[in-house]
């Protein structure tokens, strides 16, 4: 299952808005909205993974961190962000940070 991070996005938004509303004149069923959003679980994190390939550096001072699930969560304070010729600066960011390996991947490493 991929994860469903990319859901509260501005595109993850519209697209369980525009699901709801097809539901809601009874253009779509319940069950089909979930396998478009389920879908589009699978080609966000793909697309991520394959496509991007611009870097950003940043650094800030770590206010809070967990890791649960699998999952990290950093807060940072007075964050900079510092690409080629760009910086921005911003007072607070939260990072969610998840394995990127596919479940077919990890269960093939499990095994050897």
């Amino acid at each position: 299952m991929a994860y469903q991070l990319y859901r509260n996005t501005t595109l993850g938004n519209s697209l369980q808005e525009s699901l709801d509303e097809l539901i809601q004149t009874q253009q779509i069923t319940p069950q089909l909205a979930l396998q478009v959003l389920l879908q589009f679980d699978k080609a966000i994190n793909m697309a991520l993974a394959n496509r991007v390939r611009n870097r950003v550096n940043f650094r800030g001072s770590l206010n809070t961190y967990r890791f649960c699930d699998n999952v990290w969560t950093f807060v940072l304070n007075d964050v900079e962000f510092r690409e080629v010729t760009d910086l921005v600066k911003v007072d607070k960011v939260k990072i969610v940070a998840c394995d990127g390996k596919s479940e077919s991947t990890q269960n093939k490493n499990d095994k050897w």
